[in-house]
């Protein structure tokens, strides 16, 4: 069994949180590429390209606020991200690939811009919905199920998501500010390093153990847009096959 994986994670996985379990991070860390950047979007080109319907949704009520994401991660690339050079119509990535910038598809150009999944939250009566996202990598949930429908429910089966952590979840959500990003990670392991887990089938561990070597992790961070205050949900997403790790550090974080 094969995937696309990194060699470490740019955090300690074994230092638990409690929910939320979030921090602040510095507006110019607040997307990342690492080493499996470029086999990373050839899989999200290839699953925007094969499975557009599965992996990107836009509500009629987050249009807008997907039009100033994307203005947005323009503006951030050309600040924060030497890696890339942005122009007007055109973006060159890191790995050389350059990619036209659509704005009358917005979530689909993020798609591929960045190694991030992106969902933007917007306040609809006392919680946040889910209004647009493209999400290529999702770890055991469909975007299917989830788009259009409010935080106390996108969490839904997940155990340790209780009535407090939703509180305080939403009180993030209320309080986050912009260009003040703040993040948290999460930790599973895996039988199968796929990137592109839509099933709730899979069955994730928190344990490991022989049948589940692969820990995934996914360090995600919170951000506010400046002109229509949606909130930004990103997902960077790690693979690591724990038999070929040695015992040491982690890597220092690279960011774009």
């Amino acid at each position: 069994m094969t995937g696309i994986l990194q060699t470490n994670l740019p955090y300690d996985a074994a230092a638990g949180r409690p929910l939320p379990g979030i921090a602040p991070v510095p507006l110019s860390d607040w997307l990342m590429v690492d080493e499996a950047f470029a086999a990373q979007m050839r899989e999200r080109a290839r699953l925007l390209d094969e499975q557009r319907e599965d992996v990107l949704a836009v509500t009629p009520e987050g249009a807008a606020a997907a039009q100033e994401l994307l203005e947005y991660v323009l503006a951030w690339l050309d600040a924060h991200a030497p890696g890339y050079a942005v122009a007007a119509d055109l973006v060159t990535r890191p790995d050389g690939e350059r990619v036209k910038v659509d704005r009358d598809d917005p979530m689909g150009t993020l798609g591929h811009l960045v190694q991030e999944d992106l969902c933007v939250l917007q306040k609809q009566g006392d919680e946040h919905v889910l209004s647009a996202a493209v999400l290529c990598f999702p770890a055991s949930w469909r975007l299917a199920d989830k788009i259009a429908r409010p935080l106390s429910t996108i969490h839904v089966p997940v155990p340790s998501y209780d009535a407090g952590i939703a509180r305080r979840v939403q009180r993030l959500f209320d309080g986050v500010q912009v260009d003040r990003p703040l993040w948290r990670f999460n930790a599973l392991r895996y039988a199968d390093p796929a990137l592109h887990q839509p099933r709730t089938r899979v069955q994730p561990s928190a344990t490991g153990g022989a049948d589940y070597p692969y820990l995934r992790s996914e360090r995600q961070c919170v951000l506010r847009l400046p002109r229509t205050q949606a909130v930004v949900f990103s997902i960077h997403t790690f693979v690591i096959d724990e038999r070929l790790q040695v015992t040491g550090g982690v890597a220092s974080r690279k960011t774009v």
